[in-house]
């Protein structure tokens, strides 16, 4: 395994070990050993920083998009060199599977070449002017300014990447605040921008109480752009404190991603999918499948195959096991979070058929859960749980499944499985999601949009939107000098 790094900030293009606010601890939850200490900003070091981007922008936006091109295409290929040991760390400071966290390292660096390529394609357009005294119409894409990234722990490398590769590409100077949980991670990816030549103060790293450090970022004149992906509670409270001040706010926040099971679909297809989906870095992922709705011919054989293959899974601390297929809870809040959760099962209010409780020992580990007809109103069905737990309920028509899909305010992700034409062009006009994905789970590419719509959020990340995201539209039109 790689050794854990020493964990610094980037201020102004210096590598910073001391934070003015204290340390907190990094902790291992697979083991609950503490892997290293996070330097917290003062706010002196926070202003440090919004000062570096405010001079790092007025370079980085006039840097042409073919140098922007070059200078990220460089970072990403380092990138990909460095994602066996980028892996490595994830694993430490999160518990994903190794297995995971590879791919995630390496999709990263896709990400961030393909919005790349932006750069040197987004030009803006001519419109073709209505009458003869207007020479030219020309409708441009701006850089939007100094943005503030604000990004979680459950994917520390992809999450920033998108937004570092939307931001960096546009010609925006950027100060990403990521996860104090994962701190090593969001590292890694920023030195191997750093060495691909990015000019210094264009990225800014620091760390810190997530409530104070954002609101100080945000409130600061030298901020024109806030990205954040997390909770909907907490992507409100952002996305007001943004609105004050009239500052462009991308929120990627909560889901709770409906399932459909058609009768006509491929069953053993569609169950291998649906189990890998659910479970996959347990549970903790923001378009994870959760309220799973089968056509009630198939259903009793859905529950016991599915909770079958879920009470088989290998669950453990993944850097000490590459055979482990679940890693634990990102940190120990997560354990009681499921307990509540659960909490109002049983009886007509639904059957816990397999799991349901934590792992004893060392780590935040929880079992693979199973709840057969969880009633509609219960927690299960209308809170994110973002964790390893499925609901699993019947349905009698197609119509009947998609009025209980788009019956919660979330709309990130939904899908469905049906072999039928019919169905699938009826459930991708009708599900109320960003994205929808028919006889698949994967929503997320480098070349297509992330980003939901009702309390999941708004604007996307990733593909031309990701880079559009981070500009603003400019009308210039030429009349006759005479």
């Amino acid at each position: 395994m790689t050794a854990y790094p020493q964990v610094k900030m980037l201020i102004g293009g210096e590598w910073v070990t001391d934070g003015g606010d204290g340390t907190m601890a990094v902790t291992n939850p697979a083991t609950e050993a503490v892997l290293g200490q996070c330097p917290k900003a003062s706010a002196e070091q926070l202003d440090a920083a919004l000062a570096a981007a405010d001079e790092g922008f007025k370079t980085w936006s006039n840097t042409p998009g073919i140098e922007r091109y070059n200078i990220l295409r460089r970072g990403a290929e380092i990138l990909r060199e460095r994602a066996p040991q980028i892996a490595d760390i994830i694993t430490a400071e999160m518990g994903k599977p190794r297995a995971q966290a590879l791919p995630e390292v390496v999709v990263s660096g896709d990400v961030i070449d393909f919005l790349a390529e932006e750069a040197k394609r987004q030009g803006g357009r001519l419109v073709p002017p209505r009458h003869h005294g207007l020479l030219s119409q020309q409708v441009l894409h701006m850089p939007v300014g100094p943005a503030v990234l604000l990004t979680p722990w459950n994917f520390p490398v992809n999450l920033a990447a998108r937004k570092l590769g939307g931001a960096l590409a546009a010609g925006c100077s950027v100060i990403l605040k990521p996860a104090e949980d994962t701190p090593a991670s969001a590292q890694m990816l920023v030195e191997a921008l750093v060495d691909g030549g990015l000019p210094k103060g264009v990225i800014n790293l620091v760390y810190g109480d997530p409530g104070p450090v954002s609101e100080h970022l945000i409130a600061s004149p030298i901020t024109r752009k806030i990205s954040f992906t997390g909770s909907t509670a907490i992507g409100k409270h952002l996305g007001a404190l943004a609105a004050q001040d009239m500052k462009r706010f991308t929120p990627e926040l909560g889901g709770h991603a409906p399932v459909i099971i058609s009768e006509t679909a491929d069953f053993e297809r569609s169950l291998a999918a649906c189990v890998a989906g659910k479970f996959r870095n347990a549970g903790q992922v923001c378009v994870s499948p959760t309220r799973f709705l089968v056509a009630r011919g198939v259903y009793d054989k859905f529950v016991s195959e599915f909770a079958a293959r879920a009470a088989q899974i290998k669950v453990g601390d993944a850097g000490a096991d590459e055979s482990v297929e679940m890693g634990p809870l990102a940190h120990e809040r997560r354990v009681p979070a499921m307990a509540h959760a659960l909490g109002d099962l049983g009886g007509s209010k639904g059957e816990i058929v397999t799991g349901g409780a934590a792992i004893d020992g060392s780590g935040f580990f929880y079992q693979p859960t199973v709840v057969a007809n969880p009633s509609m109103d219960s927690r299960l069905m209308t809170e994110e749980p973002f964790g390893p737990i499925a609901g699993i309920v019947p349905y009698d028509t197609i119509e009947d499944a998609v009025e209980t899909a788009n019956a919660l305010r979330y709309g990130l992700a939904a899908y469905a499985f049906t072999s039928s034409l019919d169905e699938s062009h009826y459930l991708g006009q009708n599900l109320r999601a960003g994205m929808v994905a028919i006889n698949h789970l994967a929503v997320s590419s480098p070349e297509t949009p992330f980003g939901g719509v009702g309390d999941s959020g708004f604007g996307s990340e990733s593909g031309e939107e990701g880079y559009l995201g981070y500009t603003e539209t400019k009308l210039v039109t030429v009349g006759k000098a005479g």
